[in-house]
This record gives structure tokens, sequence and C-alpha cells, in this order.
């Protein structure tokens, strides 16, 4: 077929992707006759559009699994949403504020209805966009994670952990979000990366029965209200005195004991601390400790409740109070400075408002016990951390966990399966459906004749990674009747053919943010249910960032629409441009040159195809050069197949990305295409041309996993007619090459550069031949290239010569001396002044050098190889230092 002047990436990516889909080429099957290859994707919110994170992310997932499907293993990439209970409740509640309703006119099953009409709108945009990237999901395993199955899967896994005496009930101090009325979990709880500015107040607390004064500082002076005691370090003289009496809370007057505590710091603040057990977590211990009384003086909307004592304070939000109880310090006299500090301030990962710790009566996973396996074996390197730096936090992270609060007090989700059936707090049950509850409940309450309208459904949810913990089993249906002993609590292996196969997955690529959210949880649960890893290797990808380093986000307005720059640049362009600046965990540094960058790779590639395609051949074998070509070419390829082999083995796929890249561009196109090219209206021999070929369909295989849409079209018009469709043929195999080969072209290439730099510095046209005198002590090594040499720097003649001649240029490559004698008088001084720069770098890299080799640690530590190249490297630069010497005395 003809090929098109300009790459049209809009139409060609339609029609491929269109394509795959049709063929089945994405959907995978137990096949025991293949190695298996899974990914689980990250699901992505239902609320969710595609993001720049999403698009560096799956790109990765879908390098990965292009690649093993190619290497012709049985390649599975299971998509899915996540329900996201926080997110989408927000965004109903929103949908439904619009339409003038409010949700607390609604029942529950009127707000679900509404919340499931909302999810079949808009909950599947992002997996839509994501097909535009090229994403090669198996679609018909999309999984949702509220689909019926999955939702029984998590009543099951919930009903299985409090069996076990993993979840309980109790009230516990938690954080709590008074934007979305939830509770969260430690670990939804983010602080920004610089901290905050805060105010801190000191304010003065007079002693009950005396005119002295104690002065405490506080951040949060609304809670003062809500005081139990002001304490003080035992083994702080200041206040030693103090101790067992009582002073009087602000405005309110009410007696509260001082007492002696070691969690104070004597050095922070005034070294008073006021303890406020009901609004935060180290006061409850200190409260815990010495019996304190418990004032929660705010309400679960935020604002100020009649605890306080104060009437004109009730009913107001938490700020606004702290603003007013300021100023009524202030004008009281009781406010004695304020100052202006940093500190970490929580705030809830979903709604960004600043979260309010409370104590409530919430369930909870016991997860010291549990996660120990999971622990150990990240440590073990059975399950494998890439980059390895990221073990230190799992590990902080792991040594210190705490409970899990896994309720939720929303309406979408999966609803905690306990059934209470009496005013008692342990008068309830828990059951995977009604029925089971009420068995439960007669035989726990002793009362026979109770029914089910007895029953009342614990109203809250679960948390959404208590749903998503479980995606690499439920993608497989793990938990179904008949694969899952309710007896055990374990999944029966051997019952599951999917999970049997695709189970452990490969590797996942996600954020080392959800590290703990997501992947350390889901390694507990694989060993819980299946005594396995869910996953052999983890990914972590790096924060898209812009060039200031500022994360992305849309009130900063830094944040390029994906399928914008799709538009523009191509969904191999913006694959190519996320991948190029991504080594793993390391933050990327988005710049849309890069992309651009992207799109002109592909352009560089079809104008190569383009070249290659309108050269006429003639029934030839090849001459001396083009033989030297292939031969040199074959030995790259191997070795960039090699280099690209080793980057993919340690994830290194940026890495893995620039050896393609620079085998395609710098040593394809530039090198060895400039090398075979004939001459202008000339033919080219034909055995040329199918190596020729052959080496674009080895290019197109090794590039397809990065850019999929522009090599299935080349390939599409360059496959033999025994080739299939290049998403499903065989990744290159590696084969031995010769370094000779290697280092022939690359002398050739020194070479050739050095001459083409003259000709431009000089003005020398590069049209006009010229004679190369060469003085040497081996000229052997120019024989093997004379003839390549001759056409790339377009030279009339080679030879070698014991002096310099005159009125000529000169270079110096390692320990030789190269001359390019002309007709124009040579300028000595410039000529000087060129060796002597040379001459200065050269022995300040010697310099470096030397210093290397004179380290002895590097000498005994480093391999051998490495401190063998050292000292070539010290005999090369010893060789020219003298050769550049040699030609200055000349001068």
């Amino acid at each position: 077929m003809s090929i098109e002047a300009k790459y049209s990436p809009a139409e060609k990516e339609e029609k491929w992707y269109q394509l795959w889909m049709e063929k089945g080429f994405f959907n995978a099957k137990v096949n025991p006759d293949k190695e298996p290859y899974s990914i689980v994707i990250p699901p992505p919110n239902v609320t969710g559009v595609l993001h720049m994170g999403h698009m560096l992310n799956n790109t990765i997932q879908d390098v990965l699994i292009r690649k093993a499907r190619m290497e012709g293993k049985e390649a599975c990439w299971v998509p899915g949403t996540d329900h996201a209970s926080i997110a989408t409740e927000a965004k109903v509640v929103q949908m439904l504020r619009e339409k003038g309703i409010k949700k607390s006119d609604l029942s529950r099953e009127e707000f679900l209805k509404y919340a499931w009409e909302w999810r079949e709108k808009y909950g599947g945009i992002i997996l839509e966009q994501l097909k535009k990237l090229g994403a090669s999901c198996d679609w018909d395993r999309t999984v949702f994670t509220m689909d019926d199955d999955y939702y029984r899967a998590v009543i099951r896994v919930f009903v299985d952990l409090y069996k076990k005496g993993y979840i309980y009930r109790g009230l516990r101090m938690i954080n709590w979000d008074c934007e979305a009325q939830t509770a969260l979990s430690n670990e939804e709880v983010i602080y920004k990366e610089d901290g905050e500015t805060v105010s801190l107040y000191h304010v003065k607390y007079q002693i009950e029965g005396s005119n002295e004064f104690v002065t405490i500082a506080t951040v949060r002076p609304e809670t003062i209200l809500g005081d139990s005691a002001i304490a003080v370090n035992p083994k702080d003289e200041r206040y030693k005195h103090l101790v067992g009496k009582k002073a009087l809370v602000p405005f309110i007057n009410r007696p509260i004991p001082i007492i002696a505590d070691d969690y104070v710091e004597t050095d922070f603040g005034t070294g008073c601390l006021k303890v406020t057990p009901a609004h935060d977590v180290n006061d409850y211990e200190i409260g815990l400790r010495h019996n304190l009384e418990v004032i929660d003086t705010i309400n679960l909307d935020g604002t100020l409740n009649e605890k306080c004592e104060v009437p004109k304070f009730v009913g107001k939000d938490r700020f606004k109070v702290r603003k007013e109880i300021v100023k009524d310090l202030s004008e009281t006299g009781l406010l004695v400075k304020e100052d202006q500090m940093v500190t970490r301030i929580g705030r809830s990962e979903r709604t960004n408002t600043v979260v309010e710790p409370k104590l409530s009566l919430q369930w909870f996973i016991k997860m010291k016990e549990i996660s120990k396996t999971a622990h150990k074996v990240v440590m073990d390197d059975e399950i494998q951390l890439y980059p390895s730096k990221f073990k230190n936090t799992y590990n902080h992270w792991m040594e210190n966990v705490k409970d899990w609060c896994i309720s939720r007090q929303l309406w979408w989700g999966q609803r905690i399966p306990a059934y209470y059936y009496g005013p008692g707090e342990e008068d309830y049950v828990v059951a995977e459906d009604q029925d089971t509850a009420l068995a439960l409940a007669k035989e726990k309450s002793g009362k026979p004749d109770l029914n089910l309208s007895d029953l009342k459904q614990d109203e809250d949810v679960l948390d959404t990674w208590a749903s998503s913990w479980l995606f690499p089993i439920t993608s497989f249906k793990g938990f179904e009747d008949q694969y899952f002993d309710s007896e055990s609590g374990k999944i029966k292996k051997g019952t599951n053919p999917a999970l049997d196969y695709f189970y452990p997955t490969k590797v996942l690529v996600t954020a080392p943010e959800i590290l703990f959210f997501w992947v350390a949880r889901m390694i507990i649960a694989g060993y819980e249910y299946l005594d396995d890893k869910p996953f052999e290797d983890v990914y972590l990808t790096g924060i898209v960032r812009d060039k200031q380093r500022r994360k992305m986000s849309k009130s900063l307005g830094n944040s390029p629409d994906p399928l914008d720059l799709i538009k523009s640049y191509g969904a191999d362009g913006v694959r190519t441009g996320m991948l190029f600046s991504s080594p793993a965990g390391n933050d990327l540094l988005f710049d849309e040159k890069l992309v651009e960058q992207g799109r002109n790779f592909a352009n560089k590639i079809w104008n190569a195809y383009r070249l290659v395609k309108g050269w006429k051949t003639v029934d030839n074998q090849p001459d001396d050069v083009n033989a030297q070509a292939i031969t040199w070419f074959e030995a790259r390829l191997q070795q960039g197949l090699n280099e690209i082999e080793e980057h993919f083995s340690t994830y290194r796929i940026s890495d893995a990305l620039m050896a393609a890249y620079k085998l395609i561009w710098n040593d394809f196109c530039s090198w060895y295409l400039e090398w075979i090219k004939p001459a202008y209206g000339d033919p080219i021999d034909q055995y040329t041309y199918n190596k020729t070929t052959d080496f674009f369909r080895s290019l197109m295989k090794i590039l397809h996993p990065f850019m999929p849409f522009i090599t299935e079209e080349i390939w599409d018009d360059i496959k033999t007619q025994e080739d299939t469709y290049l998403i499903v043929s065989a990744w290159p195999a590696k084969k031995a090459y010769q370094e000779d080969h290697l280092n022939d072209a690359a002398l050739l290439f020194e070479l050739t550069s050095e001459i083409r730099n003259i000709r431009s510095q000089k003005g020398l046209s590069p049209k006009d031949p010229l004679e190369l005198n060469i003085k040497t002590n081996s000229s052997e090594k120019f024989d093997k290239i004379k003839s390549s040499l001759e056409k790339m720097a377009n030279l009339s003649d080679i030879n070698f010569v014991d002096t310099k001649p005159d009125n000529c240029l000169s270079f110096v490559y390692q320990s030789d001396e190269f001359f390019l004698p002309v007709t124009e008088t040579i300028d000595v001084e410039s000529e000087r002044k060129k060796l002597e720069e040379e001459l200065k770098y050269t022995e300040g890299f010697l310099n470096s050098v030397n210093k290397k080799l004179s380290n002895q640690k590097f000498v005994e530590g480093a391999p051998a190889k490495v401190v063998e190249m050292e000292r070539k490297k010290k005999e090369d630069a010893e060789a020219k230092i003298k050769a550049i010497k040699a030609s200055l005395s000349t001068l």
C-alpha cells in the first residue's frame, strides 16, 4: 500500500483499537500451555475522569501487559472502578441539591436509587477514556466494587473476620470528617507537605482561690470549653507547687485539676498543656491515665453544642467560634499573646476539611496480628517493592500499625452486616443475610419469638478500602459460595480455574501514597484467605508535578486535560512523553515539551519508513559498505535488546523506553540509514533492502508496548504473509553478537563526527570530498572501516603518514592524529587554542580517573570489569595527551 506523507494519529488510533477489540486480542483465558501474566488495575474512583496520574500509571501497566502478550504469555489486565463511598455520595448529594432535593428528605432506598442512576450515567467515563490511551485491558472482566458478587464478597469477609475475632465494635477516638459527616481511618487523613501556618494562642487560666495564673499555649482555643485538666511535666520545677490544685476554665469558671504527666514537653509552648480528652487523641490517652471527664463540645457537623456552657457559641461553626473566643479572651485580658507557627494539620483526603478528633462508637479491625505475615514477606523480599527505598516506609507503618476504623456514616457502600435486636451494647449479631441473622439473634437473646421486623441493620457502610483490599481475589470471583470454605475461613484452592491460574498476579503498578491504604491491606487479605501473596512485585510510580515541582491540581490550573493532549499529540506521543522522565518512585516533572518530543519521535519513525519505502531496488548482493552496516546493526540491535530487557527486569520502564528511543533515532535513523542510503536516484541492492525491512520489523516489535498505534500501522504495511498482527507477534529473541562489530562502528562514527564538525566549523561544503591523513601505530583497525568512512565522511582518499602535512586541519582521537589538507591558509593560533582546550579537558579527565584508581576502596570493592574499564580510560587519556602535545609541538 502507499504510505501517506504525514502520520495522522486520531484516525489510526480509532481504527486499530477497534480492530484489536473485535479480534479479542485483549481477552485472556485459562491456558495451561501458556505462562500466565496478570495485572489488576488500581481501580479509579467511579467519580473520576482521567488525570495525569492515571495516564502515567496506566501507560506503565499497558507497556508491561503488551510486552508479556508478545512474549507468548497469557496476558490478563483486569480493569475496574471503585465505588468511592465518600466521593460518590458527595457527588450525588450535590446533584440532588441542584434538583432542590435534600438527602435528609429521602429514605436510604430512595437515595441509593439516585446513586445508582448517577453511577450508570457517569461511572464508566474514565474507563472509556483509558481506551483512548490504548489500554489493552480485558474489558469483559471489568469489575465494579459494588457489583452484586463483589458486594457479597465484602460482606462475607466482614462476617468471617468477626467470627475470627479480628473485627470488633468499640468507643474509640477516631478522625471525623465534619463535611462528609463520617469517620475516617488514620490513612485517610492527609497533611500538607510543608505544613500550615497557624496561630498559637497563649491563654491565662486563674488558679482557684488565688490571684495566680497559669498560661497555656493552644492552636485550638474553641476547645477550651471542653477542657478537663491542665497537665505539667512532673520534673518541671516551675509548676511543681501547682500540681493537685485547680484552675478555672475561662468564661465558665469550671474548676479543673492540675495534673502531672510525662507526656508534657517542658520546652514546648509554656510547659503547661490544656487537656481536652474529647477533642485530641493524646489528650484522650492522658484522660484515660488520670480518669478525667470527657466533655464533647463539638457536634458531628462541626458546630458547638450546649456542653460548651456558653449560649452565644451554641450552633456556631468551630472556626467561627475560634475567632469570637479569641476576641473575647483579648477583651478580658486572658489572651497573653499570639504567635505564628508552622504545624501539621490533618485534613480529610476526600473533602479537604480539617479533621476533628472525636470519641465515637465505630467498627474496627485488629491489625497487629493479622498484618504480621504481610509485614514479613515484604521485608524478606518475597514481595519486592520497586524502588526498594519504600521498604523502610512500609516497615515503619507496619511496625506502628493501629487498629483500622472501617465504619463510615454513609449510605453508598457495603452496609455493615450487623443486626441489632435490643437496646444493650451487645444486643447484636453479625451475619451475611437477614435469615441467618434472625436465627443467631434468637439463639443469642434466648427469644425464639423474634422476627425479622425486630432486627435493625447497622446504618453505617464499610470504608471503601475495606472492599478494594479484596480486589485481586474478587477480580477472579474468589469468594463465591463454591470456592469459599466458611468453616476454615479460607478459599479452597484447586476449585476456581481462573483464580488458580492468574493468582498471584505478576505486578501491581500504583502510587506510593496508597502503599498502606491499599497495597499492604491487599497483602494482608491475600495471606488471610489464600495463604499466598496477591502479586509478586509492586512498582511504585512517582507523583506527576509541573516544572516548578508543584503537585498537579485543578485549583492551581497546572494540570492539562489528558484527552486534549491526545488530540494534539496522539496517544503514542502522550504515552512516550509521560515515560520520558518517570523513573520508578521518583516524581515526574511534567513538561508538555516531552509530549511534543514523543510526537516528534512518531514523525521521525514515519518519515524513516517512508524513506525506505521510496528506495528502488536492484537484484545485487551488497557491497562492502552495506555489508558492514548490516553486520553492525545486527550486533547493535541485539545489544539494545539486551539493555531493554535488563531495564524491564527491574521495572526501569523509562530507561527501557530511552534505550529503544536511542536505538531507533540515533542508531537506526541517524547512522544505519545514512550508512546504506544510496545516492540520489540510485537503487539499493535487494539484500540490503530486505535486511533493512527486517530490522524495521524488529524495531516495531520492540517499540510496540510503548507506542502501539504507529507501530501497528507500519507493521500492517511491512509484515510478511506469515506475520499476524503486531499486538500478538512474537517479541524479538535475544541472540549472541560480537563486540568487535560495535567497536569498529564506534571508531567509524567518532571519525565521521569529527570530520563533519570540522566542515561545519570551517564552512567547508559537505559535498566537496576531502583527503584524510592518519598518523598511527596501528593502521589495521582503519582498514576495516576505510570504505565506510570514505562514504560517510565524503573522503576522496585515506592515507597513512609519519609527519603532519603542511596546511591542514587536525584533530586527535585516542592516541592517533588526523589531518585534513585544505587549500586555504590555516589559522595557527585558532588551531593551537583548540588543541590546548582539548588538552586541558583531557588532563582533567585523566585526573578524575586517577583519583578513582587511587581509591583503594573502589579498586577492591568495584566489579573487576568496572576497574578494568577505568584503567582503559586512563591508558586512552594518556595516549591522547601525548598525541595532542605532539600536534601542538608541530604548530
